[in-house]
């Protein structure tokens, strides 16, 4: 155990005249490079500190204005009008109950003009946050036909290039962007009744109507002043109550119902040893992390000018969902030092440091490979352990306060909690196979929700790392969104396949270092009433994921080039695809829900776009007419491009019900809001928001993205990623026990209604 090769580290021994210390030169040379590494830590986290807190400034601009304050002076011309001097006469010039000066004229005069500098510096600071924030509160430009600029748009853009500084960290902007604005009663109202008229008839449109403008009247004034409030004092007034409520407080499964998944590279497969991608991909994540705490990542900038929010990559790692009786929290620790592997049943902890330093790719394989020739059976209860955090949260949180408050129990699940993150080293094999059209969708379901309890659903993330080589992740979802996650994911793959590599038999490169201390094991004391519970949420999860019916849907034939060639949206195109499928599927239209993003606004994390219009309904019922078409796609693009300004309709009514219910308010019309079940649910994964892979010299280097389990028990749950220039992946989720709904008929509905309105572009049209 490593516990005993670190007590070999010093010895002591009792004689009559004390204690004698044997320390060990080895681990004192450790403990100095650990501290060395934990200084530097601190003093760069400080200068990058100092750096993001003057921005868009720089510290060197401090110096240019106390010289320029300076020579002002020696030139017999006072800048600050006076300032200056009365700041020289608050100066305590004598010591106290003496008579002597312990400073000279000279002396004051200097330190009040570098004073006066200093204060006027960071009047500067200021002021440029306050300009920068005013410019980035304008969104003119989303507006703006693509390819057309207006002249205040391009004269916005210099202005703001020209703010933004030269070189900005990671969180360099969060101070300077604007909050986001709470839309008016009349226009959310106005856009809710345009939402949800293609989906009622005329009789249950107007008693909508009546009840809408009830509300619009009484109690939506008093809910609204109480909101506006809440906007003026908190950063963001919806992503508190978002996480609060949406999330942490929700009693059921998190697995399948929250959490979400990403897939590897879909084609490529750099080695088919198992502890050597692990390897490889933990040494990446940890380089990621290191610049992530740093703030030394280049912040996601729309057009490369405008900034996204940052906000939600600090809970990435060292980040635990935490189980309550009533609602959950998220705890997010600093410098974490360990992960937690489960293997066969078995839990290890392995250390990621050595000698103050990141372990090298071809020590943590030792360290992984190890793992998986370890024979040791699993204690009793310790198998479906992870089962907990899949089933319902009340059982495992009462059960963590029972069964895990002290004792090695506590000790294990408190290294669990404090890991980095969590890696299973699965036993089974993945991927995408073109010769098994179920591959994608055994891969997806594997990646969802695994075997129930080879898991630990509660982590920030999951790590998984099949035994072909594969790999993917599960993520919970309160802490953050998918492009948070895609974000560190791009990075760990091009890292990988690129900067750190495999030798010629599929080992990491580097030499071995064998003095190791091997990984130790979690050791558990679970009794039988624990293993009862256990079993009970296993059965609960597992009842969950067989009902799973997934289908990922390679879409080859035509992408973006020829999408954006019949000068359409991309995602208005897919989007308009699926309305057509699903009408085709069902024969009706439903609520449809997709996801859009509000970064442009401090702590912005999502809004709806709700997808199914009038005009998309009109197209759905005469599909052959190319003009209904082109008149959907433009509405349903400027519906996302309100959605992400700030000007969307569900977080608005999310929060005024919130409002309602802790003012004791009654509201028809927010209660009937909020019930609506969204019967088809879809995302759209970023990809290439870094850059790092040429997907044009590398085609086969390209993500298979994500996706999430179905919303409603009678749904579809839809995410797509569009790969490169002619590659659009679908993963489609639903849940066998609705005879509606089938996830591989859903695919081919998807299939045909893309090629059906690409049909409609017939060369003619292409010049309209």
């Amino acid at each position: 155990m490593a516990e005993a090769h670190q007590a070999v580290a010093f010895q002591f021994t009792v004689t009559p005249d004390g204690i004698d210390l044997q320390l060990s030169r080895e681990v004192l040379k450790h403990i100095y490079l650990s501290g060395v590494t934990s200084w530097k830590k601190r003093a760069i986290r400080f200068k990058n500190g100092v750096l993001t807190g003057v921005y868009p400034a720089s510290p060197s601009s401090w110096l240019i204005v106390v010289i320029a304050i300076m020579s002002t002076m020696y030139a017999r011309i006072d800048p600050s009008m006076g300032m200056i001097d009365r700041i020289k006469t608050s100066l305590p010039v004598r010591y106290i109950n003496l008579s002597h000066e312990f400073m000279t004229v000279q002396t004051q005069t200097v330190l009040s003009a570098i004073l006066f500098a200093t204060g006027l510096w960071l009047s500067f600071i200021f002021l440029l946050r306050y300009i920068l924030k005013a410019l980035l509160s304008y969104h003119g430009w989303i507006f703006e036909s693509h390819g057309k600029m207006s002249f205040s748009t391009k004269v916005w853009l210099v202005l703001v290039k020209l703010l933004s500084g030269r070189r900005p960290l990671l969180y360099s902007f969060q101070a300077s962007l604007p909050h986001l604005p709470v839309p008016s009663i009349d226009d959310t109202i106005n856009r809710y009744l345009e939402s949800v008229r293609p989906l009622l008839d005329d009789e249950q449109y107007k008693q909508m109507e009546s009840v809408a403008n009830d509300f619009k009247k009484d109690p939506a004034p008093k809910l609204q002043k109480h909101l506006k409030l809440k906007s003026w004092w908190a950063t963001n007034y919806v992503s508190d109550w978002w996480e609060e409520y949406i999330y942490l407080r929700g009693r059921d499964p998190i697995m399948v119902n929250s959490n979400f998944y990403t897939m590897d590279l879909l084609y490529v497969i750099p080695t088919h040893r198992q502890a050597s991608r692990a390897a490889n991909v933990v040494h990446a994540m940890l380089q990621y992390r290191r610049k992530l705490e740093r703030g030394e990542l280049t912040p996601l900038r729309a057009l490369g000018i405008v900034p996204m929010c940052s906000f939600q990559y600090e809970r990435m790692f060292n980040t635990t969902r935490i189980p309550g009786i009533e609602t959950d929290f998220v705890q997010h620790l600093k410098d974490r030092k360990h992960l937690v592997v489960y293997h066969r049943g078995r839990f290890f902890k392995v250390w990621l440091y050595y000698g103050g330093r990141h372990l090298l790719p071809s020590e943590l394989e030792l360290q992984f490979q190890r793992i998986l020739d370890d024979k040791s059976e699993p204690q009793p209860g310790e198998i479906k352990l992870p089962s907990l955090t899949a089933g319902n949260r009340v059982p495992w949180a009462r059960a963590r306060l029972k069964y895990f408050n002290e004792g090695v129990n506590r000790a294990s699940l408190e290294a669990i909690e404090t890991a980095a993150f969590f890696l299973t080293l699965d036993d089974e094999t993945h991927g995408y196979d073109p010769e098994n059209i179920r591959s994608l969708d055994l891969y997806a379901k594997s990646l969802l929700h695994g075997k129930c309890y080879d898991r630990w659903f509660d982590k920030s993330f999951t790590l998984i790392v099949y035994k072909n080589g594969k790999i993917g992740v599960n993520t919970e979802h309160s802490w953050a969104d998918s492009p948070i996650i895609g974000h560190m994911w791009e990075y760990v793959l091009a890292t990988d396949c690129f900067h750190l590599g495999y030798t010629a038999e599929g080992h990491c490169k580097g030499d071995i270092n064998k003095s190791l201390a091997p990984p130790t094991r979690l050791q558990w004391d679970i009794p039988k009433a624990c293993q009862v519970i256990i079993e009970g949420s296993y059965m609960i999860a597992k009842g969950i994921a067989d009902d799973v019916d997934f289908h990922g849907c390679l879409f080859n034939e035509f992408g973006k080039s020829l999408i954006k060639k019949c000068r359409t949206s991309p995602d208005a195109f897919i989007q308009l695809a699926l309305q057509l499928a699903h009408y085709r599927d069902k024969g009706e239209f439903c609520l449809t829900y997709e996801s859009s993003m509000t970064r442009m606004f401090r702590e912005g994390r999502t809004e709806t776009v709700r997808s199914c219009t009038c005009e998309s309904t009109a197209f759905v019922k005469n599909e052959q007419r190319l003009a209904l078409f082109k008149k959907a796609a433009d509405k349903h693009q400027n519906m996302y491009r309100l959605a992400m300004t700030g000007a969307g309709i569900d977080r608005h009514l999310f929060c005024l019900y919130i409002v309602s219910k802790v003012m004791d308010i009654d509201s028809p019309f927010l209660k009937q809001v909020l019930s609506e079940p969204w019967r088809l649910s879809t995302s759209q994964t970023p990809q290439q928001q870094l850059n790092l892979i040429d997907i044009q010299k590398f085609p086969k280097y390209v993500g298979a993205g994500g996706g999430f389990g179905p919303v409603a028990d009678d749904g579809y749950g839809v995410s797509y990623i569009i790969v490169g220039e002619d590659l659009i992946t679908f993963h489609i989720s639903s849940k066998f026990s609705s005879p509606e709904t089938d996830s591989f008929r859903f695919g081919q509905n998807i299939r045909q209604a893309m090629l059906d309105i690409r049909a409609l572009f017939n060369p003619k049209e292409k010049k309209m």
